[in-house]
């Protein structure tokens, strides 16, 4: 099939370490203990919005200044005032101080992100994993007016595709030279592919998405014509779309 074929092809272009330097991944690749992969990995991808040379910037200065690269130290003695006016387009410093404060309640009491994840993959809620770790974060808002949480942690009940929380279960369930596979408690066919602009854009041109609206299940007709190419990891033909759309410019 010559679509499989050229999807393959590109995979085994960009699925390689080189890809590491220039994407968020590079992060939680810097760690080897497994709470600081998983909180750097769960940063780096909430952040990882607007253009990409400008987020990995942020995240250089958030993890070499703020973090101090101990993730799961910082984490669990966060203080807001380290933040100081840290920033990234609508995420304040009162959004992050919100996010890291419930992320430190979920690693002292509730188990920390594979568990919360696991509970989500074993309780979906109308199919959906994403609602109830989201229904965790939303569940402990204290600060009404933190608008920018909505954008770095979107409400998976509205419909959102959720596109950061598919491209951080992929980090964190497959294993390759780029993704980290950490987590053991679902598998890589079960993923769903991260609905950015280069995934969309190639989809509709290859006939692999004819859904108008971009959302879950958009992201879901996707992984499911992918499933056709590599029933046992759909998502691996990410790095295909992406490939595609920095060749296609």
């Amino acid at each position: 099939m010559v679509i499989r074929d050229e999807l393959d092809k590109l995979v085994k272009t960009y699925e390689t370490v080189d890809f590491i330097k220039d994407d968020p991944i590079q992060f939680p690749h810097r760690f080897s203990h497994k709470n600081d992969i998983e909180i750097a990995a769960f940063i780096s991808s909430f952040m990882s919005y607007g253009t990409r040379t400008t987020f990995v910037e942020k995240l250089h200065f958030l993890f070499d200044n703020i973090i101090h690269n101990e993730p799961y130290n910082f984490i669990i003695n966060f203080e807001p005032e380290v933040l100081g006016s840290f920033n990234y387009r609508f995420g304040k410093p009162r959004d992050f101080a919100q996010i890291f404060n419930i992320m430190s309640e979920l690693y002292k009491f509730d188990g920390g992100l594979e568990q919360l994840f696991k509970y989500g993959h074993d309780n979906p809620v109308k199919n959906n994993i994403f609602i109830p770790v989201t229904d965790y974060f939303y569940s402990k808002i204290t600060d009404k007016d933190a608008k920018g949480f909505v954008n770095m942690i979107p409400n998976a009940r509205k419909g959102s595709a959720m596109k950061r929380m598919c491209m951080f279960l992929r980090w964190m369930v497959r294993k390759g030279p780029v993704d980290l596979g950490i987590w053991n408690f679902m598998k890589p066919s079960e993923l769903l592919i991260p609905l950015d602009t280069h995934v969309i854009q190639m989809a509709r041109t290859k006939g692999l998405l004819t859904r108008k609206a971009t959302d879950l299940k958009a992201a879901r007709e996707i992984t499911d014509n992918l499933r056709k190419f590599d029933p046992e990891d759909p998502t691996k033909y990410d790095f295909a779309m992406f490939g595609y759309g920095v060749n296609n410019k």
